[in-house]
């Protein structure tokens, strides 16, 4: 065989494997909790691109990352991933993504918010110990399925029905991140939902049955925002309440209301109300059935009206003939 068909035959397979531009970067954190922000443009459909953050060490529990994404990716357009370091400096590995055909793009614009000087092992609110193991408690994560899961602080992965209370108003424990699960008549993405980080500052929109928040991570969420989308919004009716840590209350949001304080308090506990709009009224059949039923009793007592008016008249004319 010729070098020139041992080209042709091994030219289909070349074309499976498709070539990336990558560069790794190593970023050195302090003892907190940070979040990395990708505020780039979303890539094309079509093309990979994109920045993935990873622990230097998998066995090493001192770092934690948390993406809110469930693939891991931050493509752009404000995907976030929070990292909380017990005890630093620590080191994360950054590595970008970027097509390796085309011109050569500018970095992507990340940025590095400090949400806390300091990380508390899951459970309390004191420093880290000085002994720097980084062991924390094991956290409570609920596999059975539940109309809403969300995490609480010091309590874990606590799980309610729809018209329910999650957390405790009053408690004074924050809730660190959520997940709803659609009814069975309804497709995932119908119902979505964010988790307030900051002023301004949502996270990404998750559907149904997709964790939005943190686990472990010793950071609450701020608020929340539920929305109904297609013709799940024809058919149910959403409304949700939240207490907060500094003792505010806030009922009867609907769909896309954000539900925060102005002050940007803690979340402590949220009710979600998901009923279909035609629930609680009676049915149009059985009222006509009724009306219709009520319609030989008023002929009867006519009837029996007119008979009377009659006898009496002829017992009148009886007497007047005497």
């Amino acid at each position: 065989m010729s070098q020139s068909d041992r080209q042709t035959q091994t030219r289909p397979a070349d074309h499976r494997v498709q070539e990336l531009r990558a560069s790794a970067h190593l970023m050195t954190l302090e003892a907190g909790i940070f979040c990395l922000v990708n505020g780039s443009l979303n890539a094309a459909d079509d093309t990979i691109s994109g920045v993935r953050v990873s622990v230097t060490d998998p066995l090493d529990s001192n770092v934690t990352i948390a993406s809110f994404r469930a693939d891991g990716w931050l493509t752009g357009g404000g995907d976030s991933a929070l990292i909380r370091v017990l005890s630093g400096p620590a080191q994360v590995l950054v590595t970008i993504y970027q097509p390796a055909g085309g011109p050569v793009e500018s970095p992507p614009k990340l940025r590095v918010l400090r949400l806390s000087e300091a990380a508390a092992p899951e459970g309390t609110t004191a420093p880290a110990p000085a002994t720097g193991t980084g062991v924390r408690r094991p956290v409570m994560v609920l596999t059975e399925p539940h109309d809403i899961i969300a995490h609480v602080q010091r309590s874990g992965d606590i799980g309610r029905s729809f018209g329910e209370w999650v957390g405790t108003p009053g408690s004074q424990m924050a809730i660190e991140g959520f997940s709803l699960t659609a009814p069975k008549d309804l497709e995932p993405g119908d119902l979505t939902y964010q988790a307030v980080l900051g002023r301004g500052w949502m996270s990404p929109w998750s559907e149904a049955g997709q964790f939005c928040g943190s686990r472990g991570m010793a950071l609450p969420i701020l608020g929340l925002r539920v929305k109904l989308g297609g013709a799940a919004a024809n058919r149910y009716e959403l409304r949700y309440s939240a207490t907060f840590l500094d003792g505010t209350k806030l009922d009867g949001l609907g769909s896309e209301d954000s539900c925060e304080t102005p002050t940007l308090a803690a979340l402590e506990a949220m009710r979600i109300e998901l009923q279909p709009k035609s629930a609680g009224k009676e049915p149009a059949g059985p009222k006509k059935a009724a009306t219709k039923a009520l319609a030989p009793t008023k002929k009867k007592a006519a009837v029996a009206a007119s008979m009377s008016v009659a006898s009496k008249a002829t017992e009148r004319s009886k007497a007047s003939s005497r």
